[in-house]
């Protein structure tokens, strides 16, 4: 799942980028409307995450931009805990969810895929072909061989494949799905993660289309 964080400069809590990540979340850091509106111009997300604990008013600015631009992202609007008037606000305005700071990330994550449910997103549903099922509630994976948990980057290059069944995607599809374009782009990545995954669930779960890409099969 692939979310825009929109925080403000003054307010940016560096560990949310990094702890997203650690839930399997490709996550595109950006500190202002203008910027967000840029982002979603060139990128699909799945949701808006926008921090507007610090800085109300001109949270909700950056909301109303993405509204009035046609934007129909799923936002979850980050507030000071406790400020009911500024959640409601919020909701005025537009945003799909509020949580007040400081939360616990394990709520935020849930939160995210109970809006991804109630929208009806894809990303919420069991994804299978058959011979895989991946479960993105609880990053589990089964095959005929094992049921195991995935960490955030495999999860994320899993659910890539998964949802294009048939589909052979690049190295450079890879790693749009595994990595936020500002973070730095390990090199081999995607074979590492393809080897262990492979390691987890078998080898035939994920097939190499030589000099092209690799996909999972089609549903039988």
């Amino acid at each position: 799942m692939r979310v825009l964080l929109v925080e403000d400069g003054h307010s940016a809590d560096e560990s949310m980028p990094q702890a997203l990540m650690g839930y399997g979340y490709v996550v595109d850091l950006v500190q202002d409307g203008k910027t967000a509106l840029v982002s979603m111009s060139t990128h699909v997300y799945d949701a808006l995450l926008l921090d507007a604990a610090r800085h109300i008013p001109r949270g909700l600015d950056v909301l109303r931009m993405v509204r009035r631009a046609g934007g129909h992202v799923p936002v979850i609007v980050m507030t000071t805990r406790g400020a009911t008037a500024d959640r409601i606000r919020a909701l005025n305005e537009g945003a799909d969810d509020c949580l007040g700071k400081p939360f616990d990330m394990l709520e935020l994550d849930a939160r995210l895929h109970a809006l991804m449910r109630r929208l009806g997103a894809r990303s919420a549903a069991l994804l299978t072909n058959g011979v895989l099922t991946l479960n993105p509630a609880t990053r589990e994976a089964r095959s005929d061989a094992a049921a195991m948990r995935l960490s955030g980057r495999e999860f994320a290059l899993l659910q890539a494949l998964m949802m294009r069944p048939g589909a052979i995607l690049s190295r450079a599809d890879l790693e749009d799905c595994i990595y936020g374009w500002t973070d730095e782009v390990e090199s081999n990545a995607v074979e590492f993660l393809i080897h262990t995954v492979r390691k987890k669930l078998g080898a035939e779960v994920i097939r190499n289309v030589r000099g092209v890409g690799w996909m999972v099969s089609r549903p039988a």
